[in-house]
């Protein structure tokens, strides 16, 4: 080529430079014509040798990632990551990504490769299960259950696990409880309310891996079914509590199942339409030995399953019977001639029609150690029942009673006659039987345990029963008497004369016929005592009594003054008062004087 164009190499080649030495002289303009009076001097371009590959390779090279450890697949990092040391380690490795984090929540523990001992064997915390984890609502993810697995592995363990609601979008579901049976074999508590999105495969890995289980919440959990329970039962021996609440698809056969763990010592079964007789007999005959504690709410069980527990509840100490429709007289009555209540303690029915006077003077008889008695909206149950139930049962330390509208004050005081001797607390809640009525009755010692009486919303309860429970409770601490319209100055003054131990608590919210001299006589008899006073809606109580509560109060912790007719400067004086210790006030609009009170205050409360 170099031949045919006249050159031999680089020498013939100018870069960027002039041609001839001195571009300047004239022999070198040439005559090009009339049109043509510049002459440009001969430019060559540099040749320069560059590898070219016609086929792209060279493209592919310049766009193909650089290698990195994110390109191996998951079994291959999976290896990796379980020979990681457990500790700091394994949680920097787990912030790095989010596959990195599932991965390393999946391996199990007995899946971590094991290097022996090493010289920081000492400072690694032992899981024991001391942490507790709470998730509610947007933070109950996957994401975040497989982050706890993993970083409370090496600081002390899992032992309570709490998940109450979900998130919409990414919700709590197998893949997160999965991680957590996976990291934390400690865990002792598991709890999941509102929870749609769990099933029994998350349930049954958690039953699987956390062999310590010991208490199990399940609410509004509609996925989960008998096969939890079973695998529970099978898995976890040390299962000592079970709550179930409105789980339609656990049924017969999974109470059947967890009748049979050796530990379990409390049951409480609520709304699950699921459950029937068969499976609460199940569960009664094969923990009779072990089980303390039973309830059973808004359920379809009839009489066989009150006879069941009447029979083999031989350790039950605790019992709640709420909302059973289908069970009638009988089945109380069962109940209570089964004689194996025989430790039975206390004792809650709520709403059930089946009691009676006929069943709940069996039940007194049949469970003669009882101590706490409540009843709530027992609409066919009178003062004969009553009667006869305190008399079967003299043990009774607490008796409540809430909408037993054929209770009277003849049934009350009957209490007293047959348990005054170690009745200490009586509760009386929207009791429309009972009358102001003045009656001659027995002679009744005075009580001398009865330390907390709580009367609320009984429109009928006047002066005379309230002077008559005075005469017969000279040692009250607590009193609390709430919407008591009908109770005057007349029938408060005796009950404070009679007090003879010192009152502690005194609640008159809604009494609005009590004025000063009420408030006045009870500070100066009982002000050296008196450490929380609530006076909300006492539209009588003014001025005089928040002076005479500033100076004789020095126990006070707890005032309540709402909505009484009080001034800002009397009350600014109570509160500067020397003698009134460090209490916490609460007040609202006062009738009197509506202006702003406190413009240093927040809210409702003034803490002084």
């Amino acid at each position: 080529m170099s031949k045919v164009f006249s050159f031999t190499g680089n020498d013939d080649f100018y870069h960027g430079g002039p041609i001839y030495p001195n571009p300047k002289e004239p022999c070198l303009f040439l005559s090009l014509g009339r049109q043509v009076d510049v002459y440009l001097p001969l430019q060559k371009r540099s040749r320069f040798s560059v590898p070219f590959d016609i086929s792209g390779e060279w493209f592919e090279q310049k766009q193909k990632p650089k290698t990195s450890i994110e390109s191996l697949p998951d079994e291959c990092l999976f290896e990796i990551l379980r020979r990681l040391p457990a500790g700091q380690d394994r949680s920097v490795c787990a912030s790095v990504s989010k596959r990195w984090l599932m991965l390393l929540s999946s391996i199990c523990k007995t899946e971590i490769h094991s290097y022996g001992s090493t010289g920081n064997e000492n400072q690694e915390i032992s899981d024991e299960g001391y942490l507790s984890r709470s998730l509610e609502g947007k933070k109950a993810t996957d994401v975040r259950l497989a982050a706890i697995a993993v970083g409370t592995a090496s600081r002390g363990g899992l032992g309570k696990l709490t998940i109450r609601g979900c998130n919409s979008d990414r919700g709590v579901t197998n893949v997160g409880l999965k991680a957590i049976a996976h990291g934390c074999p400690s865990l002792k508590v598991c709890s999941l309310w509102d929870v749609a999105t769990v099933g029994d495969v998350g349930l049954i890995e958690i039953a699987s891996g956390c062999h310590q289980l010991e208490k199990l919440d399940l609410c509004k959990c509609p996925n989960i079914s008998d096969k939890t329970l079973i695998a529970v039962a099978k898995n976890c021996p040390n299962l000592a509590e079970l709550s179930i609440e409105s789980c339609p698809n656990i049924g017969n056969e999974g109470l059947q199942a967890i009748g049979k763990c050796p530990n379990l010592r409390s049951i409480s079964i609520k709304n699950c339409s699921g459950v029937g007789d068969q499976g609460v007999a199940g569960l009664l005959s094969s923990a009779s030995f072990a089980l303390t504690k039973v309830k059973l709410e808004s359920l379809t069980v009839s009489d066989l399953s009150l006879a069941v527990i009447g029979h083999y509840g031989v350790a039950v100490t605790d019992l709640v019977l709420s909302c059973l429709p289908n069970v009638s007289e009988k089945g109380f009555w069962v109940m209570g001639n089964g004689h194996g209540l025989q430790k039975l303690t206390s004792i809650t029915i709520n709403c059930c029609q089946g009691v009676t006077d006929v069943g709940l003077e069996a039940i007194g008889r049949g469970c003669p150690n009882v101590q706490n008695l409540k009843l709530r909206k027992s609409a066919f149950l009178s003062d004969k029942g009553l009667v006869s139930f305190a008399r079967a049962a003299p043990s009774v330390e607490s008796l409540q009673l809430q909408e037993c509208h054929r209770i009277t004050q003849i049934g009350l005081f009957g209490v007293f006659f047959n348990c005054g001797a170690k009745l200490k607390v009586l509760t009386l809640i929207s009791c429309y039987g009972i009358k102001d009525l003045n009656m001659d009755l027995p002679a009744i010692s005075p009580s001398e345990s009865i330390w907390s009486l709580t009367i609320h919303d009984c429109p009928g309860f006047g002066n005379a029963n309230l002077a008559l429970l005075g005469k017969l409770c000279p040692r009250l601490q607590h009193v609390e008497l709430s919407g008591l319209q009908g109770v005057t100055d007349a029938g408060f003054l005796p009950l404070l004369e009679s007090s003879e131990a010192g009152l502690v608590k005194v609640n008159l919210n809604g009494c609005v016929n009590l004025s000063d001299r009420v408030v006045l006589s009870m500070v100066n008899s009982h002000g050296w005592t008196l450490e929380v006073l609530s006076l909300d809606g006492c539209k009588r109580v003014g001025d005089a009594s928040l002076m005479a509560i500033a100076g004789s109060c020095p126990l006070l912790a707890d005032l309540d003054v709402s909505r009484l007719c009080i001034g800002f400067r009397q009350e600014r004086a109570c509160l500067e008062k020397n003698g009134l210790f460090p209490c916490w006030i609460k007040y609202q609009a006062l009738q009197r004087n509506q202006q702003p009170l406190c413009q240093q205050a927040s809210g409702t409360s003034l803490h002084v």
